[in-house]
């Protein structure tokens, strides 16, 4: 090989490896690759079982806003405003209860009383918050309605809403179509105010579709 020839081949070495040198250079200098995005929930968004919580409905009571949030077989009651924020359990959410925007329903007073109910089945079940002195708790009854109806009707005029149940008046493991009211107290000593006298159509009962008896239209229950 003749000394030019030897002098472009060395010429042409240096030049890789110069590239070779720049390359490696400059992937040294790359940008660090993006980390993955989380996909965790932000810090203050409530779970309902597996699943984030889902709104369902809203109501105002007075400067309080109440909401029904579900999930996966579980949900919660969330309260804003003026009394503080308070997160209850949903408890009849997780016995399998269907809430929909039908499920709260909330009379504003001095004593506030909000009612959440859902379907299981051919019943309705419910439970029912209060608001006293602008602090909410639970009060301690669950309730059922075999009849397929729970509501609130201020019943025996103290100013604080009950809780009206309807029921089945038929034999154990038979269906009919008569019903009673049943209605429960959330103030005083006396939880449950009495029943109305069986019906032989729901539509019979007063104030049917609205169920709201009177004080005068009670009598122990069972009777």
């Amino acid at each position: 090989m003749t000394r030019p020839q030897v002098a472009a081949l060395l010429t042409a070495c240096a030049a890789v490896l110069v590239t070779v040198a720049g390359m490696a250079f400059a992937w040294s200098l790359r940008p660090p690759a993006p980390a993955p995005q989380s996909v965790e929930p932000p810090p203050d968004e409530l779970r309902c079982g597996a699943t984030a919580c889902q709104p369902v409905v809203k109501q105002d009571v007075g400067k309080d806003a109440v909401e029904l949030l579900v999930g996966q077989g579980s949900g919660r009651i969330r309260i804003n405003g003026a009394s503080g924020r308070y997160i209850f359990e949903l408890t009849i959410a997780s016995s399998g209860a269907a809430i929909t925007d039908r499920s709260l329903e909330c009379v504003d007073a001095e004593v506030a009383v909000c009612l959440v109910r859902g379907a299981v089945g051919n019943e309705v079940w419910g439970e029912v918050l209060v608001r006293r002195a602008n602090a909410w708790s639970r009060a301690q009854l669950p309730y059922v309605s075999s009849g397929a109806y729970l509501g609130l009707h201020d019943v025996n005029a103290d100013a604080v809403a009950d809780v009206v149940a309807v029921q089945r008046a038929c034999a154990s493991g038979v269906d009919c179509p008569r019903r009673f009211a049943q209605v429960f107290s959330l103030v005083g000593t006396k939880t449950e105010l009495g029943c109305t006298a069986v019906v032989n159509h729901q539509d019979q009962l007063p104030g049917w579709p609205d169920v709201s008896p009177g004080a005068g239209q009670l009598r122990s229950c069972g009777r």
